[in-house]
Order: structure tokens, then C-alpha cells, then sequence
């Protein structure tokens, strides 16, 4: 059930308010706690029932396995404790490993060595790479610091809560179990409502406006490199660009309604998107961009491989195996393996500049200028690394790239050369023509996608927006006021109904990975 479906906000998410109200009025918190798990379940049965027998299985054993790790830590077991973690966590990777990349392993060796055997077309359960590596966190800790005992309904709850279960954020037991029995859990509030239903509209407006106005140009730009088309420089931007633009919207739409239905349930969920494309550096990138990955790879895999603790040369090795682990875990592709690569280059390369300069100018300050400088290229960086993201064929990528890079010529639509007709001639000499452009729309094109880079270089956060302290003694303001704000909530909500009305709702791009 998607979060922009009719099924959802007119029926699933009033339905599931009215039971949790009603039930915590006539019964206990346990039997609250019980509603909202079982409507969970609903949800994820919405795309496939037999799954959730999958999902349940996943709870289950790591409910039993972290449970039994903690008893054998507490008794002074600590290698026993340690060998059944590593034994979950293993098991945790192997059911991944199957649903996600036995294809393309198996793909993979048969081609290299010829043989033709396959285990037949394996679907990808909705989410299970995020309440898997939710586990995995909960089961890691269950061995490091011997965690509390919790009963099965409120680990139950904690990884199957719909809001973040088929796309995060990823959220960890010290952050969600201590609240689901808190005073203020399911109970609601003016304002956690207000701040619940204002995020979720923002964040529905993203998705169902924005992202998917950007999708009607990035999607036939990227299918036709795969069947063959060869792009000119101006096509290919735009393509690119919409991209960047329908993914960053798309996402943050998400991460922005999860936390709002958190919020209306009188639940915190973390942050997940702090307006990445504002970044001046990559690593800054990868502290906004969906910040609980992040996060996870961070503690769970960058660290424990030794993080910066042995020197610049196996940091950058770290952050490379890292990187290339994050971009494998979005997909079984070799695209997405090159994606996180090149992040890993990336932040190699970022965290060289630093020591260089460090080196060179010590503590001097950084000015506009370098700031400005670091922002275009961590931009540009980010964009050429989401072609592979995106392109379902290193094929398709490099040749989108190719494009980019204007080695299949820099064409004018032609309505365009008519209008500079008197500079054509001077354009013709720099190697830029006039010519049909199937896949560049023009000015409206153009506008379209200059208006949303403005919005995501310089515009507020959704907490901006809102004027929200989502950390305790956090300064958020946008300069807006009361009756700004409540007429541009207004109008996205007004407008968002027509749009889903007209033409509908697509998925969120994250559902795939």
C-alpha cells in the first residue's frame, strides 16, 4: 500500500487512528499496541500476503536468537554470545543474499563460465533490506551491551511500524522501543497532529507534484540510451538533471511523510533527509543524504573494519569497501556497485583535499568563494554518480554520460536557432548546430527544472518549513508567517487532491531497493 494511494489516506490511515483511539479508551496499552502491529501487518499484506509470513519468520527468530545472545552475555558467556550473534547476522545476510542477489550472482558465474543453469526469477519482498539491517542493529547490540529483555509485541511493533518499514528510515531499538510504552505513544495530540499531518502534506506535494513531474522527463531520456539513442549534450543534461531532481524529491517525500504518520501517532522517528544538495563536500553530502544508511554502514561496517584508526591509506580503503557494500545493498547490479564506488572515490579524494589543505593553510578560514567552488562540484560529483544509479546497463550510463560530456554533439531545438538566428553562425563555428531534440521539451523543460534546483539549493527544509524543533533546543525558522504558511499547506493539499484524482500515483523509487 503506497503512502499516495487513495486505499491509504482515505481508508488504511483514518481506519487505523479510529481503532488506536477507540481501543486505548476501552482496553489497555497492550492491546493498542497489538492494533497498530496487526495493521501493520495489513499494510505490508496490501502488496503481498504470503510475505508477511516472511516477515513474521524474521521477527520471530530474531526476537529468540537476540534474546538467547543477551542471556548468554549476562551469564559471562562472552564467546558463545559472540559466535550465535555472528551466526544471525550471517543468517540475516543469507535470506538478503537469496531474495536480492542470487540472481545476479548466479547470472553473473554462468556467464563467465559458460554454463547454462538459473534458479528461476526470485521477487524482492517490499523493504527487506531495511527491517533486515534493522535487525541486524538490534541483534549486534543484544551482544554489546546486553540490552533490557522487550516482549515479542513490542519488537514486533518496532520493526514492522508501517510508516518506516518498506523505506526507512532505519531505525534502532534505543530509539523506538522505550517510546511505544512512553505516556505519549498513540495518543492524540493537537499538536503532534498538526506537525504529523503538515509533514505528511509536504511530503506527499514532493512526491506526487514534484518528483513525478521530473519523472516525464528523466524516464524517456534513460530508456532511450538503453534501446540505442545516442543523446546530445542538452538532452542528456536534462535527462540527468530531472533525475537528480525526481530522486531527491521522491525520497525526501518519503522520509517526510514517515515522520509525519510517526508524528501523528505521537512517535519520533529519526531525521532521514536533511537537504543534501546543499552540501559543499562530500562528506557533507553523506551526512544529509538518508542519514540512518548512512548512519548504519557507519557503526555496523566502516568502523569495525577499523574506520580511521590505522592511517589515511586503510581509511580510504575502508571507506571504499563501505561505499561499495552501500551501493551493492541498493541493488543486484553492477550499476549500483559503481555508484558506490565512486562515492567511495569521492570521499577518498574529499578526505585527501582536507589533510592537503590542512597541510597548506592550516586553520585559515574558508571563504565564499571555496565554499561556492566545493558546493558546484560536489553537485556536479553527485549527478554523474546518479547516471549509474539510474541506468539500468553500464551500456546505457556511459552512454548518457557521453552525451554529457557533448561527445554526440551540442544540437539547438529548433525553435531556439530561430530565435538567435543571427548568432547561429558564430554558435556553428564552436560545433553547436540546430536540429530535431525528441527528448528535450524545451523552455518549459528548462524552467521546470531550474525552478525545483533553486527550491532544493536555497529553499527551507520540510522542518524549516514547519518551524519544528525536531531536536530539543534546535532553532528552526523560516521566516514565514502563520497565514504564509497555512495558505501554502492549503494550496499543496488542494492541489495534491486534484493531482492524484487526474493522473493517479506511482511508487517511491526506494520501494525497489
Amino acid at each position: 500500500m503506497l503512502f499516495n494511494s487513495y486505499h491509504f489516506i482515505a481508508v488504511f490511515l483514518p481506519a487505523t487512528m479510529f481503532a488506536v483511539w477507540l481501543v486505548d479508551r476501552l482496553f489497555s496499552r497492550t492491546a493498542v499496541l497489538a492494533v497498530v502491529t496487526l495493521a501493520s501487518l495489513f499494510f505490508y499484506a496490501w502488496w503481498s500476503p504470503p510475505y508477511v509470513l516472511l516477515l513474521l519468520a524474521s521477527i520471530a527468530g530474531n526476537f529468540l536468537l537476540a534474546g538467547h545472545v543477551r542471556r548468554l552475555a549476562r551469564n559471562g558467556h562472552d564467546k558463545s554470545a559472540r559466535a550465535l550473534m555472528i551466526v544471525g547476522v550471517a543468517a540475516n545476510l543469507g535470506v538478503i543474499a537469496y531474495y536480492k542477489y542470487a540472481d545476479f550472482f548466479i547470472s553473473n558465474i554462468a556467464g563467465l563460465t559458460g554454463l547454462d543453469f538459473a534458479i528461476g526469477k526470485v521477487v524482492l519482498p517490499l523493504g527487506i533490506s531495511f527491517f533486515t539491517f534493522q535487525q541486524i542493529a538490534y541483534v549486534i547490540d543484544s551482544y554489546r551491551s546486553k540490552l533490557a529483555d522487550h516482549n515479542f509485541l513490542d519488537y514486533a511493533l518496532f520493526v514492522s511500524f508501517f510508516p518506516q518499514l518498506i523505506a526507512g528510515p532505519i531505525v534502532y531499538h534505543g530509539e523506538m522501543l522505550p517510546q511505544l510504552r512512553g505516556a505519549a505513544a498513540f495518543r492524540f495530540t493537537a499538536s503532534d497532529l498538526g506537525i504529523g499531518l503538515k509533514l505528511f502534506v509536504i511530503g506527499l506535494f514532493k512526491k506526487v507534484v514534484l518528483a513525478d513531474g521530473m519523472a516525464v522527463y528523466a524516464t524517456p531520456g534513460f530508456e532511450a540510451v538503453e534501446a540505442g539513442a545516442v543523446l546530445s549534450l542538452i538532452e542528456a543534461w536534462s535527462a540527468a538533471l530531472a533525475y537528480t531532481l525526481q530522486l531527491y524529491f521522491d525520497f525526501s517525500g518519503y522520509s517526510d511523510m514517515a515522520i509525519g504518520l510517526g508524528c501523528i501517532f505521537g512517535l519520533r522517528l529519526p531525521l532521514n533527509f536533511n537537504s543534501p544538495y546543499k552540501a559543499t563536500s562530500i562528506i557533507e553530502f553523506w551526512r544529509r543524504w538518508h542519514m540512518t544508511l548512512s548512519r548504519f554502514l557507519r557503526e555496523f561496517l566502516y568502523i569495525p573494519l577499523g574506520g580511521n584508526r590505522h592511517g589515511p591509506a586503510r581509511r580510504w580503503v575502508n571507506l571504499l569497501i563501505t561505499m561499495l557494500l552501500g551501493g551493492l545493498w541498493h541493488g543486484a547490479g553492477w550499476t549500483f556497485i559503481a555508484w558506490g564506488g565512486l562515492h567511495g572515490c569521492y570521499l577518498g579524494i574529499n578526505h585527501g583535499w582536507r589533510f592537503v589543505r590542512g597541510f597548506l593553510f592550516g586553520g585559515f578560514p574558508v571563504y565564499p568563494p571555496e565554499r561556492f567552488a566545493g558546493f558546484v562540484v560536489t553537485f556536479v560529483a553527485v549527478v554523474i554518480a546518479w547516471v549509474f544509479f539510474r541506468a539500468e546497463s553500464f551500456a546505457g550510463a556511459l552512454t548518457m554520460l557521453e552525451g554529457m560530456a557533448g561527445m554526440h554533439g551540442v544540437i539547438l531545438p529548433e525553435v531556439w536557432a530561430n530565435r538567435l538566428a543571427p548568432l547561429m553562425p558564430f554558435f556553428a563555428n564552436m560545433g553547436i548546430t540546430a536540429g530535431p531534440t525528441p527528448l528535450f521539451e524545451g523552455s518549459v523543460q528548462v524552467l521546470s527544472i531550474a525552478g525545483l534546483l533553486l527550491l532544493a539549493f536555497l529553499g527551507p527544509s520540510s522542518q524549516q518549513w514547519i518551524e519544528w524543533q525536531f531536536y530539543p533546543g534546535e532553532k528552526r525558522r523560516s521566516g514565514f508567517s502563520n497565514a504564509l504558511r497555512a495558505t501554502l499547506f492549503g494550496f499543496m493539499a488542494g492541489y495534491v487532491a486534484i493531482h492524484l484524482y487526474v493522473g493517479g500515483y506511482s511508487e517511491f523509487l526506494y520501494f525497489q531497493f
